[in-house]
């Protein structure tokens, strides 16, 4: 599985993005997925994920209530929408495809090549 991320961007403190990750391959709705992100000197962490069929998410707490992931099979594509951003959220996003559903960046197995959120206060 080969994966893209895109849409991110500079944006203002309270203001939203959709961000997007296709895949390629037949198999792309067999996998979970999860979205990290990285900091300039932070190590990644969790943002979201979720499962296979679109029937479970997951959130960092940091993100709850803001940020809504969803898929569409048909297309191999993840939408995480980030609404409310903050100057915190700065970082690129990664998403990621794996076999188990988690937080943990070690379950996946597949990542993509990044994009940058910049969020300006």
């Amino acid at each position: 599985v080969q994966l893209q991320a895109s849409g991110g961007g500079l944006v203002q403190a309270g203001g939203s993005l959709r961000l997007s990750c296709a895949a390629s391959g037949r198999t792309f709705r067999s996998y979970d997925m999860g979205w990290f992100r990285q900091a300039p000197g932070k190590e990644c962490e969790f943002v979201a994920a979720i499962s296979w069929s679109g029937g479970s998410t997951y959130y960092a707490d940091s993100g709850k209530g803001r940020f809504t992931c969803s898929r569409d099979n048909a297309k191999n594509t993840v939408y995480p929408q980030m609404n409310s951003l903050k100057p915190e959220d700065t970082a690129v996003y990664y998403c990621a495809a794996g076999r188990r559903l988690g937080t943990d960046p070690e379950l996946y197995n597949y990542w993509g090549q990044g994009t940058l959120v910049t969020v300006s206060s």
